[in-house]
Formats: C-alpha cells, structure tokens, sequence
C-alpha cells in the first residue's frame, strides 16, 4: 500500500479506565480491572468475573433522547469516537464530510438492548417492545450512530471477525484512504455482560469461572483457565500522514502492514501447529517491509488457555525462532478482559502509545520464568523500557478461526 495512514487521536473506555491518560496509567502500574461481577442481575451468571466498566456515565456523553435508543456498547462507541476526535483536535465541520469516514468492529452487538425487549415479547408484553430494537441490536449500529452525530459521509461500514476485528477494521480504515477519505474513526467496542451475553460466552470451554480476580486471567502461565469476558474498547482516528502533518497533528504511530488469515480447523478452537496465525503475522511484516529481526516487542493475544496459548507460542516460534525467547512479548489485556471486538482495537491503540512512550506495558499477573520454560517466551511483567522500541506487532485472534495481525511503527 503507497498511502502513509498515521494514528493521530485514541479514545479509549476500559475496565482500568476512561479516556487515553487513565487507562495508560493504570496499565504501566499494573492495576488490575478484573472484578466479581457487580451487575444486579448477575446473580445467576455462570461467570463470577469480569472486567466490568464502572464510574461511566453515559449522560456526560449523550443525550436522553439518543441513550433511550441505543445499547450500551453504542454509548461507550460515542464516547470513545468523541474522545479520539479531540485528541487528533480533528473537526468535522471543517472538511467536506464525504472525506470522513467510519468503521467499527462488531461482535456481540446490542445484546443487553436486545434481550431487554425480547423478555417483554417473551413475558406476554409486546407493547412494550420498541421498533428501535432491530436497529440499536445491529451489530452495526455504533456505526451508523457515530456517522449521524458527526456527519461522516465517507465509507462507513462494520467487520465481523470476533476479537480479531479491532485489528481488520484497521485494514478497512486504511482502504478508505486509499480510496479518497482523509481521516476514519476506526475501532472496536463492545459491552457483553448482560446476562444472555454471559450465558453465550458460558457456552465455550475456554471461559474462566473462577472467583477470584487475582488469579482469573493468566495468559501464557501453566495455570491459565480460561479466558475472562471484559466490555469497552478504544475508537482511533487513523488518517493520511501528509493530512495529519497539514493540520500540524504529532500522531502516535504508523499503520505499516496487516494481514488477516483463517484457520479453518474448528468451529471455536484455534489451530494447534499455529501456521495460518504465523502466515498472517508474516504477511503482515512482508506488507510493511519488514523483517521479523525488526520487531521490538509483541502485543500478544493471549488466550488465556493452556492450549490456545500453545498455539499461539508454536505460531511465533515459526516467524521468531529462537530469537523469541529474548524479544519481549506483554499481554495488557489480562488486566482487562478479553472485549470481543473491542480487544483488537485496544491493543493497537496500546501499541501505539507504547511506541509514543517508549515504554512496554507489563503483563498483569504473569509469571515470567514459568512462560520462559513452558512457551520459551519472553513475558515482561513489570514495565519495561527496552534500547530499542520502533516496530510493535499486534496479533488477535477471533472464535472459530480468526488470525489477525498488524505492524505499527514509530514516528520520528
């Protein structure tokens, strides 16, 4: 690809924190997100677990009007689009709004929205069920919200690929570009905690159902149990390098490469051998020009189960060989959850920030010479400022196959 597309503005909501500064903060630290679940109807949950977002208040973003109509994973979407647009201090009124564009990432859609006024249908009160249902369940409706408020007139549109879709829609965001539009808001959220959502996610063998938050999330560890469902996200406004620079904007990091690939082995667990993860990590580096020796450190997926976590090992090995065992690799999301659709976006929004900082985030809760043995991986558990720190890659992988990777880069 010959357009140059820099991240210049990051929005994040997350278990750890809401907005850019809060979660970095709590992230370099260590804070840990996860928590039992607090909601009022969890009583019941086959998960005691989660990373629940608190201290958000929908109000300060959006009107009554709008959050009557919307799902709380739209809520989050808006805010987070506010907060990237101020960051890139991009605003709309001041370009013809077809050069603006949206794509967000979709999973779970307005589940809680959904089931709320399903359960008037299914408790004898149809009259009570809304027409907005169909539209703010959409999986594509943070999309469309985020349009109608700011007048994106661009391309705009939603991907579905699980948790690898934060990072695909980066590949769909960069298109755009290419295509005319000078600045996309792209990302992913999503908020699957409602009761039917958890009763979904209990379904899969590899969720966590443990109790205690210390020890629930433990990506790469011999210990890990399964994964644990989190909500919230990060929106980024992803633009041309020469419109960012026009509009004297220090951007994050640049987009170099990405390439999404597919295991087609089982309908929820990954490949073991890791080789269509390993072909898009390598395509990826090929598209930016890059060779594995010029990785800096990795932002993991990490599963958080004893065998997707092997896979994804076996799949570094293959593009790493035994250079993994000195390169750093971090899993900032075990403090966080995994966020379905929002988890890619997160990570790459923390890879971003990590090349602006210099600085790698740890992974919360793991065990560093007990992943060196069993993945033969480098795991940094406490911050870490390494000699050199220009080229992250950030892998994500969905349920049922997904491979995802992107190569972001530092700006001088």
């Amino acid at each position: 690809m010959t357009t140059r597309a820099v991240l210049s503005g990051i929005g994040v909501i997350a278990p750890t924190g809401i907005g850019t500064g809060p979660y970095w903060r709590a992230t370099l630290a260590g804070r840990n997100g996860l928590r039992p679940l607090g909601r009022p109807d969890a009583g019941r949950s086959p998960v005691a677990v989660a990373g629940e977002i608190t201290g958000f208040d929908a109000g300060e973003w959006i009107g009554d009007r709008l959050r009557a109509q919307t799902d709380r994973w739209t809520w989050f979407a808006l805010a987070a689009a506010e907060m990237a647009l101020t960051d890139a201090a991009l605003k709309p009124a001041d370009h013809p709004p077809f050069h603006l564009s949206v794509v967000t990432a979709g999973g779970s859609g307005g589940n809680e929205y959904g089931q709320r006024e399903l359960h008037h249908v299914l408790t004898g009160r149809p009259a009570r069920s809304g027409a907005r249902q169909p539209a703010a369940s959409f999986y594509a409706a943070s999309t469309g919200q985020i349009s109608i408020r700011h007048g994106f007139t661009g391309g705009c549109g939603v991907v579905a690929s699980d948790g690898a879709g934060g990072l695909d829609a980066l590949k769909q965001a960069w298109r755009l570009l290419r295509r005319g539009s000078k600045a996309v808001l792209v990302g992913g959220t999503e908020a699957p905690l409602s009761p039917y959502a958890l009763a979904c996610q209990a379904t899969l063998p590899t969720v966590h159902r443990g109790a205690d938050p210390e020890r629930a999330y433990l990506p790469f560890s011999p210990d890990a149990s399964g994964f644990v469902p989190g909500e919230g996200g990060a929106l980024m406004v992803l633009e041309e390098k020469a419109h960012a620079a026009e509009r004297g904007r220090l951007a994050y990091a640049e987009l170099l490469g990405h390439a999404a690939t597919h295991d087609a082995y089982h309908h929820t667990l990954p490949a073991p051998d890791g080789a269509q993860l390993a072909r898009a990590i390598t395509t990826a580096l090929e598209q930016a020009g890059r060779e594995p020796s010029d990785v800096d450190v990795v932002f993991a997926d990490g599963a958080g189960d004893l065998d997707g976590d092997a896979a994804e090992a076996a799949a570094l090995r293959r593009v790493f060989g035994d250079r993994l065992a000195a390169l750093p690799v971090t899993v900032p999301k075990a403090a966080v959850g995994r966020l379905v659709s929002g988890a890619g976006a997160l990570d790459a929004a923390t890879a971003a920030l990590s090349l602006r900082t210099g600085l790698v985030p740890p992974t919360r809760g793991g065990d560093a010479p007990t992943s060196a043995e069993r993945y033969g991986l480098r795991l940094i558990t406490r911050w870490h400022r390494p000699d050199r720190l220009r080229t992250a890659l950030v892998v994500a992988r969905g349920t049922g196959g997904f491979n995802s990777a992107v190569v972001l880069g530092a700006l001088d």
